[in-house]
């Protein structure tokens, strides 16, 4: 049985103009990408090519309805390749434009129609979070179902994954701070799975490392040290996209994915709300598993004696981003019955890979806990 891969040809390149040049960007090219990165870094650069802005279709999470009008306006045009140029959102529906049947698109997600990628894929991050670049993994929320849902399939590899960290210059800390959470999250969850091995948890690793040691930087010296530590991160983004490609990541995204869906609120954010808390109940529920081991790597880095890992954790990264209650997003409490019953019951894929098993009422008691 395979247990590990890496699919994608990693590149890092050092300026957009270098790669437009190596990959010869022209004619043939569908650029899925949006205005300030591509009249930032591209314009001039990738003559002939389709360029389409996905802002044209709407702002936010990807929906079933962004990716449908989209379809319309490209269904007639002959490309051989797409590059998306972007965020989860971009990445996302870039991986589901690579293949030969697009619409309906909730057929695809429901798997009522097979995948089957025809265009050559490149994918070029200009986020330090998803680490969609290196995974088989896309998710959209599906308006119909009223939930997000996620695809995962060896038909939606890139073909190429680009880092390129100038792409980041013009990213507002908060979405840095998001997206780097969101990759933090990654590495942690994955690094617990049950499909974690010796390969996936060394990249697991040294993501968290890079990233909480970044964090330390940034909070002793200033938002602004984060350009001196951008390469790390994104590098470390791409290792965690390569852990939970493989390992895959379990309750925390799976919590994240109804309160999200329903209150439009970003992926990596609706992960942090749920992060710390779903690792605290872990840890009181199989305190003497390989939990012990993550809880001395974090303590190694953000200090204590390992009794309150969790609370040192989350002061880190409210000095990054502080954290709201869901009640303050608009959350009715009546809903955290209608969020568990969906983990319970459409977030297989990612419960599958809990560290140990949650039961519907530890669900709902997290959810109550981080209600407010």
């Amino acid at each position: 049985m395979s247990q590990f891969r890496v699919k994608p040809t990693l590149c890092q390149i050092d300026s957009c103009k270098a790669f437009c040049e190596q990959f010869e960007v022209g004619k043939g090219d569908l650029i899925l990408t949006n205005p300030t990165y591509f009249e930032g870094f591209f314009d001039g650069c990738a003559d002939g090519a389709t360029v389409v802005f996905l802002k044209k279709y709407g702002k936010g999470e990807p929906t079933d309805l962004m990716v449908e009008a989209l379809y319309q306006d490209i269904k007639d045009l002959e490309y051989k390749r797409v590059i998306a140029i972007g965020g989860g959102s971009i990445i996302d529906i870039a991986k589901i434009i690579a293949q030969e049947t697009i619409s309906p698109v909730v057929d695809l997600f429901e798997k009522k129609i097979p995948t089957k990628k025809t265009k050559e894929l490149i994918i070029i991050p200009t986020t330090c979070g998803t680490g969609s670049e290196v995974t088989s993994v896309s998710v959209i929320e599906l308006t119909v179902r009223g939930t997000k849902l996620g695809l995962q399939t060896d038909e939606e590899f890139a073909d190429y994954a680009v880092l390129i960290p100038e792409l980041l210059e013009k990213l507002p800390f908060r979405f840095f701070a998001t997206s780097s959470i969101d990759a933090l999250i990654h590495a942690i969850e994955s690094y617990l799975s049950p499909k974690a091995n010796p390969f996936t948890e060394m990249f697991s690793v040294e993501a968290i490392k890079l990233i909480l040691h970044g964090y330390q930087e940034i909070v002793a010296h200033g938002e602004a040290a984060r350009n001196e530590h951008i390469k790390e991160f994104l590098l470390a983004s791409t290792y965690a996209g390569i852990a939970f490609g493989n390992a895959g990541c379990a309750a925390v995204h799976a919590m994240s994915m109804p309160f999200s869906g329903t209150y439009h609120v970003p992926h990596g954010e609706a992960n942090y709300v749920v992060f710390t808390e779903v690792f605290k109940v872990y840890n009181r529920l199989a305190p003497d598993g390989k939990i012990r081991i993550l809880n001395e790597l974090l303590t190694s880095i953000v200090g204590g004696d390992g009794s309150d890992v969790y609370e040192r954790l989350e002061t880190l990264l409210s000095a990054i981003l502080p954290k709201k209650t869901l009640k303050e997003y608009g959350v009715k409490e009546e809903e955290l019955a209608v969020f568990t019953e969906n983990v319970m019951t459409k977030q297989g894929r990612l419960t599958a890979n809990n560290y140990t098993p949650l039961s519907k009422e530890e669900v709902y008691g997290i959810y109550q806990n981080l209600y407010g």
